[in-house]
């Protein structure tokens, strides 16, 4: 893996002259440009979360991380695993590890056969340091609740998974959601969920590092609102045609939101971008 962007005075000398620095020497946190494999706490150094404020209040972000092709589809055959790698699989990880919660649309949860996010021994430490659980939690995003709570990610979670809902969804979904364990959370007045009380409602729960990880109309939908800080998108080196979603489904904005590369890393002609709001 190299890095690309942000460009420092040690990767611009590196890639001039050729050469290499061994990590961990001085200025070897700039000189990236060599192709070499990263630990995962290098990755979470690069994807970390805006620090607190002054006053050591934490406001809430909301990352999204989604991989698509260079013709712009978000599946092949309905799913993810097609189009990505190994090294976008860790970075998936970091992205999790460093998280409180994970928010997921309910149909990405049928169609991927989503479990509980999953302790990572490396980033223990970390965690507790941050106040953070184990792991993640997952929150489901869900209209009508029509989920399998027999499933593991709802029986056997290390945090109990949350449903996000609106204040009309069906009383017996609810209950059954319930008795399986989770925790609802109503972020709506009818039976859909708004974007924006989503957001805080976790956030009054202490869980204001956020990930998405989608599927593309839960996406659609944070972008419209305005409520996506960033977007983490791998660019993955394949073609599929066909009619699969892009990243983001749903109505178009009125006027296109505008973000700026944060950083951007390559590994066998994958590139994985950080864009942020501007």
């Amino acid at each position: 893996m190299r890095r690309l962007f942000p460009v420092t005075y040690e990767t611009a000398a590196q890639g001039a002259a050729g050469g290499s620095v061994t990590p961990g020497t001085p200025g070897a946190r700039g000189a990236d440009a060599t192709d070499r494999e990263w630990g995962l706490l290098e990755l979470a150094e690069v994807y970390a979360y805006p620090d607190a404020r002054a006053d050591g209040v934490r406001a809430p972000w909301l990352r999204a991380n989604m991989v698509s092709t260079l013709d712009g589809a978000a599946q092949h055959e309905g799913k993810s695993q097609g189009i990505s790698s190994a090294a976008d699989m860790r970075i998936f990880g970091v992205l999790r590890a460093l998280a409180d919660v994970v928010v997921v649309g309910a149909e990405t949860v049928r169609q991927e056969g989503y479990r509980p996010a999953r302790a990572r021994a490396e980033f223990a430490g970390s965690r507790e340091a941050s106040g953070q659980g184990p792991a993640p939690a997952i929150a489901v995003v869900t209209a009508g609740l029509d989920l399998d709570f027999s499933l593991p990610l709802f029986t056997t979670p290390l945090v109990p998974t949350l449903i996000l809902t609106g204040a009309a969804a069906a009383p017996d979904r609810v209950a059954a959601a319930e008795k399986a364990g989770a925790e609802v959370v109503f972020a709506g007045e009818g039976t859909g969920v708004d974007p924006a009380r989503a957001v805080r409602a976790l956030a009054d729960r202490g869980l204001t590092r956020l990930l998405t990880e989608g599927g593309p109309r839960l996406l659609g939908q944070l972008v419209a609102a305005g409520v996506l800080d960033e977007l983490c998108l791998t660019v993955s080196p394949t073609l599929t045609a066909g009619g699969a979603q892009r990243i983001a489904g749903g109505p178009s904005t009125e006027v296109p939101k505008r973000f700026e590369l944060a950083s951007l890393l390559e590994e066998a002609g994958f590139l994985f971008t950080r864009y942020r709001r501007s």
